[in-house]
């Protein structure tokens, strides 16, 4: 099943996506507070609004993110999308990147929809995208072994990652991690699809073989397969309880696929082509067996002046 939050004649909601239509439930009630309530009551819920709610038409709301996380961890899955990026700073794959699935905490309040707008960061010349596959968790649990964590997930929606790449590049040499690089937005969309829908295109190693497409203006900038994962979601979620708990609506991003960013075919090119961002432009993402996400840049705002450090 396919389930979504969306604006509809002003009001908020949340119901079942079946074909190019929306079911709404018949009582408001948030996709979170679903997901919590356990897989069960999600797609109970979803059997009703098939067969008792009047369908909307999708062109006819505005799709929010499907659920407002309470935790997102993003990764780094890809090896060629690391191997790309390293290049640009003549740089390597180092060896602690195959140890484990490595992630950052990133902004979960920064959540905008599939089809939003999106504002240059302030301060922000270098602006990117990163195309991205989401697991979110449905039920809690810590020290969790990957088998286990199979059953903690209850579905996948696509993550755009939004990164000030020059931001970036300068607050990572503090060793703090992307920081405001990677603060301002984050596309979450267009609704999050049940665990069921992927279980046929699993490979023997248990990744899905899916095919992620990004497109900018149209034009297709980088194409993968997300059974190119280095992990499989049930790896990453079982890393990520590791002597902590992890707890339903919490959102684990793939990390960015091969060619699915600038920043990547910067490295590789050696030099900024195709270009960074600039208002007008828009990004496509497609993920097979999920659907398509497409936000345009529009011009942000001046960054907020802030002082240097005091020397002591």
């Amino acid at each position: 099943m396919k389930f979504a939050a969306f604006v509809y004649d002003g009001q908020r909601q949340t119901g079942l996506v079946v074909g190019d239509q929306v079911h709404p439930f018949a009582d408001p009630i948030d996709l979170q507070d679903l997901i919590t309530q356990g897989e069960e009551s999600l797609l109970r819920a979803g059997e009703r609004a098939m067969t008792s709610s009047r369908p909307i038409s999708l062109s006819d709301v505005r799709l929010l993110p499907p659920l407002r996380p309470s935790t997102v961890r993003d990764y780094m899955t890809f090896e060629s999308h690391v191997v790309g990026v390293a290049r640009g700073y003549g740089d390597t794959v180092p060896d602690e990147w195959y140890h484990a699935p490595a992630f950052y905490f990133t902004n979960p309040y920064a959540m905008i929809g599939a089809h939003d707008d999106v504002p240059v960061p302030p301060g922000c010349h270098r602006f990117d995208f990163e195309l991205e596959v989401a697991a979110v968790i449905g039920k809690s649990g810590r020290d969790l072994t990957p088998e286990q964590a199979r059953e903690h997930i209850i579905g996948y929606t696509i993550l755009n990652d939004w990164s000030a790449r020059d931001i970036q590049g300068r607050e990572m040499k503090v060793k703090l991690g992307p920081a405001k690089g990677k603060d301002t937005s984050t596309t979450l969309g267009p609704w999050l699809v049940t665990t069921d829908e992927f279980e046929s295109r699993r490979d023997g190693e248990g990744f899905f073989d899916l095919s992620l497409t990004v497109q900018v203006n149209g034009e297709v900038i980088g194409q993968d397969q997300l059974s190119n994962m280095a992990w499989t979601f049930e790896e990453m979620a079982a890393y990520a309880s590791r002597g902590t708990w992890i707890h339903p609506g919490d959102v684990l991003g793939s990390g960015t696929c091969g060619s699915g960013c600038l920043a990547e075919l910067w490295g590789r090119n050696g030099e900024l082509s195709p270009p960074p961002l600039v208002p007008g432009d828009t990004v496509t993402m497609t993920v097979e067996g999920i659907g398509t996400i497409s936000n345009t840049v529009i011009e942000g705002v001046a960054p907020v002046p802030v002082p240097p450090a005091r020397r002591r």
